[in-house]
């Protein structure tokens, strides 16, 4: 059996997780939706190395303000706990700080809530350093608000995580002023905590944009491949890049991008960015803390939205991904379904044969085996061609001409090249990402 513990870092023992899930069935969820959506839970309890042995739901209209279930429940859940030898409950939706602190006195055992728990998958998967500071303001933000004095609260706080010495109460902190209190000591140091990591996250989000803009500049397209966690991104991008990225069978196995060059079946240069796996109810503190990352799809030029097609839920997670990309502002982006994992289904499966509105292209493939993956670099292929136009560029002859005909050789198709006494003339079907780099050129 595994041990973790509650957001790490800390100078204690580290305790078996021996857990019991707990959710509600509401008017806006029906049984089996509930059910899936623990299923989900237990596997995100699973990549953090806590245990699940029991479940509880409970039917309510809306969640019970002082203690999420109702006392009756309750003490049914203090029965399971004391039978099954449980030292956790993790609760299905976000709790609110009252309702943390009530729930823990009524069963004397830590509860932690949805977000919590992917906040310190989070943590346990961030190895570069932009990762562990994201992921420890994203922390600190959600744990601030829900410090009550206790000494479990107090043992959850992060510290140190990202960009060096020391938890946000440590020695670094600030003096405790007269007639404060521990806890209020306790909230401002989280504050200057938060302030000192967010200096150093905008500075390497300022690092990472100016890399974005070089790239950009290229005119080499970037392809972002994007989607649901787990459904294979890091095993398409080291088949195709051999790219040596961390693939598991895990949720959230990787959490820093990785940009690799490819070359399509027609010789044009693409990047290709591995990303963040989404998630429903993806805790808004990550999306905030993660926008530097995330930017990699919003900034991409086509993106590759893959599904774990041998998941009963993968339509679903196509929904959820296609609503997470609206909340980050993308709208326009062509996308194309990449149906992963096929060496896992049967041929005969009815998603074989689905189609997503709004999609520029489909494809099914094994990232795995290779299978059908020489077909999608022709979507790929076939979508930026799509936006390409015939042009003309003329440049002077300063000797700068020659690193933008290698370019254009690079990201057009160039059918022909004329010199002049002082001009060199470009005939080539650019795509409007490239006509943009090079308008001035444009006769």
């Amino acid at each position: 059996m595994k041990e973790v513990i509650i957001f790490m870092n800390q100078n204690i023992d580290f305790i078996p997780q021996e857990a019991v899930l707990i959710g509600l069935l509401t008017p806006e969820l029906n049984e089996g939706e509930l059910q899936v959506s623990l299923d989900e839970l237990e596997r995100l309890c699973e990549t953090a190395g806590v245990n699940v042995k029991a479940r509880l739901t409970q039917a309510r209209p809306k969640p019970e303000p002082g203690t999420y279930i109702g006392s009756g429940k309750l003490e049914e859940l203090k029965c399971i706990i004391e039978a099954d030898g449980i030292n956790l409950a993790v609760v299905n939706d976000e709790l609110s700080p009252s309702q943390i602190k009530n729930i823990e006195d009524k069963l004397d055992i830590e509860v932690i809530d949805r977000t919590m728990l992917i906040l310190e998958i989070f943590a346990n998967h961030a190895h570069t350093g932009e990762g562990k500071l994201q992921v420890e303001i994203a922390q600190l933000r959600y744990t601030a608000p829900r410090l009550t004095g206790k000494g479990k609260e107090m043992s959850r706080l992060a510290g140190g995580g990202g960009g060096g010495g020391g938890g946000a109460a440590g020695s670094g902190g600030a003096r405790r002023g007269s007639g404060e209190t521990k806890l209020e000591t306790q909230r401002r140091n989280i504050s200057a905590r938060i302030s000192v990591l967010g200096k150093e996250l905008k500075q390497l989000e300022k690092t990472r944009g100016v890399m974005r803009q070089r790239r950009e500049k290229t005119g080499i397209p970037n392809i972002a491949i994007a989607g649901y966690t787990n459904s294979g991104k890091s095993t398409l991008l080291n088949y195709l890049t051999h790219a040596g990225v961390l693939a598991e069978d895990k949720l959230f196995a990787t959490l820093d991008p990785t940009t690799r060059r490819l070359k399509l079946p027609n010789s044009t240069e693409v990047l290709l960015t591995d990303t963040v796996g989404l998630i429903k109810k993806l805790p808004h503190q990550l999306i905030r803390a993660f926008k530097s990352t995330l930017d990699e799809i919003i900034y991409a030029d086509i993106i590759l939205l893959a599904a774990d097609i041998s998941d009963p839920q993968h339509t679903e997670q196509i929904e959820t991904t296609r609503s997470l990309f609206s909340e980050m502002g993308v709208f326009d982006t062509p996308f194309i379904i990449v149906y992963n994992k096929t060496d896992l289904v049967n041929r005969d499966n009815e998603a074989f044969g689905a189609a997503v509105p709004g999609a520029a292209g489909e494809a099914f493939i094994s990232a795995k085996t290779g299978e059908g993956v020489d077909a999608l670099l022709l979507t790929i292929q076939e979508v930026l061609e799509r936006g390409n136009k015939p042009v003309i560029f003329t440049f002077s002859l300063d000797g700068r001409e020659q690193s933008y005909i290698s370019a254009l050789y690079k990201n057009s198709l160039v059918s022909n090249v004329e010199y002049s006494e002082e001009s060199v003339s470009v005939k080539t079907v650019a795509d409007e990402k490239t006509r943009s780099i090079y308008a001035e050129f444009i006769n």
